[in-house]
């Protein structure tokens, strides 16, 4: 299988996990060099390798994201037995097209000044890597899942792990 069509496959998985999943907590650094995360709606379009999240443009995670452009977005699924991690590259977008064709009226209660306000934004995040655990499902999965993996060092749990390249 050739590169292109790995990551094209790989991108395609990604989806199938985290679609669904509304909220995210995305991880940015600080002037401090420590890490702040907050939870983040990502917007359901299309999966091409971007992610897409709205914004305020004078946010302080803006200024975050111009001086360090990575952030991780993590997700959790319903089940709470899917975990994924999601590494990329992030930049403010102020396409005032992509944002009329992504919003949605509920939006309005967190941006109440609508789709024409002048500081809402978009944030793209490229991906390039992402991690996924998928633990068996219930609570009883989940405990074998974890007795299994102590048991075994760690050798031959339940459940999957797999590491992603999209770039």
């Amino acid at each position: 299988m050739s590169q292109s069509a790995a990551h094209a496959d790989n991108k395609k998985l990604l989806w199938e996990k985290i679609k669904g999943i509304r909220i995210a907590m995305m991880t940015t650094h600080e002037p401090d060099g420590s890490l702040h995360s907050r939870p983040m709606a990502t917007q359901e379009i299309e999966f091409d390798g971007d992610l897409w999240f709205f914004t305020q443009a004078s946010t302080p995670k803006v200024e975050e994201l111009q001086r360090e452009h990575h952030v991780n977005i993590a997700y959790i699924g319903s089940d709470d037995n899917l975990f994924v991690s999601v590494s990329g590259t992030a930049q403010l977008i102020r396409d005032r097209q992509k944002i009329k064709d992504l919003w949605k009226p509920f939006f309005k209660a967190w941006f109440p000044k609508g789709e024409d306000d002048p500081d809402l934004a978009l944030l793209k995040v490229r991906v390039t890597d992402a991690e996924y655990w998928d633990a068996p499902a219930g609570k009883m999965g989940a405990l074998y899942s974890v007795v299994k993996g102590l048991a075994t060092g760690g050798q031959d749990s339940s459940g999957e792990n797999q590491k992603l390249h999209l770039q």
